[in-house]
């Protein structure tokens, strides 16, 4: 039985359009065509439309879910488990890039507005403002970035200097525990993992295991989160990873 392309939006919900663009990139290409030249789907196009559509959900990338529908043999399970580490490490990003947001966007509840310039001073010239459009289109209908905007909503001069104080005193507990030559498995690293962590949550949001599993991979990932941490000490990025790592394969994961 073949089907037109408006029969196939009908059944599956898909748009006409989504559907020429699906064809257009060989993801589903319809073998039949009317004298026309008008498109029609025969039962193998739309098993293969409901499996490109599955993935789709999962949030697989077009090109991706192409190479899977072309390649049979190609381990699915493998490729879920791969993009599920993606989909972590972009999660954990919410937590530096909303408390650059924040700091952009933050108003006191009293005393004079604070400015880009403001903030951007006190974080040492770290432009939150950058990140805005990124951070809102990404993780703007998330819980962790309503909470953190609810919480930054309120902050002043003096809690944002208790801020930046504080990240202060966690970061450089990191950059010494490295240089020291300290393994990333050892207790005191994963104390000062779990200080990070506790600094994200008391200042921003439900920090759970899994969000700050997703910023340590974005330390190593993202240059620009790379560099601030490896211009205090080299390779101390993916040494604050690993210290994530290991303090979470210590203890049951907080859901």
């Amino acid at each position: 039985m073949s089907r037109t392309v408006s029969e196939v939006a009908a059944l599956t919900g898909v748009t006409v359009r989504t559907l020429h663009h699906y064809d257009e990139i060989g993801l589903v290409s319809p073998e039949e065509r009317t004298e026309a030249g008008y498109r029609l789907y025969g039962d193998q196009d739309l098993a293969r439309l409901h499996d490109a559509l599955f993935w789709r959900s999962l949030g697989f990338p077009l090109e991706e879910v192409r190479a899977l529908l072309d390649d049979p043999d190609r381990d699915a399970l493998e490729a879920m488990a791969a993009h599920r580490e993606r989909l972590l490490a972009e999660l954990g990003e919410v937590g530096a890039r909303l408390a650059a947001l924040d700091a952009a966007i933050a108003r006191a509840s009293a005393g004079r507005p604070w400015t880009d310039d403001d903030l951007t001073a006190l974080f040492d010239g770290f432009d939150p403002a950058v990140y805005e459009a990124e951070v809102e289109e990404r993780w703007g209908d998330t819980e962790a970035y309503a909470e953190s905007r609810r919480r930054t909503s309120r902050y002043g001069r003096a809690e944002w200097e208790a801020v930046k104080r504080e990240q202060e005193e966690v970061t450089v507990r990191l950059a010494e525990l490295c240089a020291g030559g300290v393994a990333a498995e050892a207790p005191e690293a994963r104390s000062a993992a779990e200080a990070h962590r506790a600094h994200i949550e008391r200042w921003f949001y439900d920090c759970t295991p899994e969000i700050h599993l997703g910023l340590g991979e974005m330390y190593v990932a993202d240059p620009r989160f790379t560099a601030f941490y490896d211009d205090r000490v080299p390779g101390l990025a993916a040494w604050v990873r690993d210290a994530i790592r290991a303090l979470h394969t210590e203890r049951p994961r907080r859901l």
